[in-house]
């Protein structure tokens, strides 16, 4: 048996053979039987008793050490508690806590894992795209019998794919570092008019020559506490995801205001709208809507989303509704105040 072959109960055979023969002996020299009688039954009774409770506790350290092996050889079975009460019961529920937190922890890793490889991919298939049309624009330069007006054109085309590459990259990178937490926000009074009219001065070219118009309602007075170089990357983002879904002669319209509770921040179009099944999904990374331009990457609204929450603020996106009618989208940022 392998309860016999411990060590330690056979330190307690030994001691207690040598303890009981030692009582019996000493019985036998007194000359009295009676007392002969006792120690042997006595010995006999805690000899039962103690090594049969020994026995049973051996039996469950087994137990639960075989659940344990099982455990770390990938049998993941539910881990049920059979202990009811004892010292015994607190190793093992405190193993069985222990066994869930790992557990939780696997799959966090595995979810990790298969994350991290379709973001690979996804920042593959975004870099290699304007690499292949590049390749293929270098070609056409190095034919014979190009116009100059065909070769400027060509490079003002491989000028703009080097500005979206190096816009990809930048971004990624600052994601990043977001997700590693190596970026510090400042906390400072940011005035929003000030805020938005540096964030829209980049993009008042594109505005124009979609024949566009940006209307921006906001009091000087209204701000809020956070950092305004990434805040300003943050609105940008937005505003320029407007632009791109807003046609030719249609209005972006910006507005801010603040109460006791906020500041928010409005940014809304006439375009068509977001679509019922991408509007749960549409801060998620890499995501392109139905309505989203081949151009489109999917990172500018995940960027801002991020930026926004590492500020303690939150941003959200719903569709200008009218008379049951979408009439466009809006974006909706909000810095709640603390409450001292």
């Amino acid at each position: 048996m392998n309860y016999i072959r411990n060590k330690e109960v056979q330190r307690e055979i030994l001691v207690f053979v040598i303890l009981w023969t030692v009582g019996i002996l000493s019985g036998g020299m007194w000359g009295n039987p009676l007392v002969v009688v006792t120690v042997l039954a006595a010995g006999i009774v805690f000899g039962i008793f103690h090594f049969a409770s020994s026995y049973h506790r051996y039996r469950d350290i087994a137990r639960l050490s075989d659940k344990v092996g099982r455990y770390l050889h990938g049998y993941m079975e539910l881990y049920i508690q059979e202990q009811k009460e004892g010292e015994l019961a607190i190793l093992e529920s405190e193993i069985g806590k222990m066994i869930l937190r790992l557990r939780n922890q696997a799959d966090l890793l595995q979810q990790d894992k298969r994350y991290l490889s379709d973001s690979i991919a996804d920042i593959s298939h975004q870099i290699r795209t304007p690499l292949t049309t590049m390749n293929l624009i270098v070609s056409r330069l190095s034919s014979q019998g190009l116009t100059e007006s065909k070769r400027g054109q060509l490079m003002i085309e491989l000028e703009g794919l080097l500005v979206h590459i190096d816009w990809l990259i930048q971004s990624l990178l600052t994601i990043s570092k977001l997700d590693a937490g190596t970026i510090k926000m400042q906390s400072a009074k940011v005035y929003v008019r000030r805020l938005i009219h540096s964030a829209t001065e980049t993009l008042e070219i594109p505005i124009e020559l979609r024949q566009q118009s940006l209307v921006i309602t906001c009091a000087p007075e209204v701000s809020f506490h956070g950092d305004m170089k990434w805040m300003k990357e943050a609105l940008m983002n937005i505003v320029k995801n407007c632009m791109e879904h807003t046609p030719e002669g249609g209005e972006i319209q910006i507005c801010a205001k603040e109460n006791a509770l906020y500041s928010e921040i409005i940014v809304q179009d006439n375009g068509p709208g977001i679509a019922k099944e991408d509007l749960p999904h549409l801060f998620k990374r890499f995501y392109k809507g139905r309505n989203s331009s081949d151009k489109s990457v999917g990172i500018g609204l995940a960027l801002a989303r991020m930026i926004i929450q590492e500020q303690h603020g939150n941003v959200s996106a719903e569709n200008v509704m009218d008379r049951g009618q979408i009439r466009g989208a809006r974006f909706v940022i909000r810095f709640y105040k603390s409450i001292v």
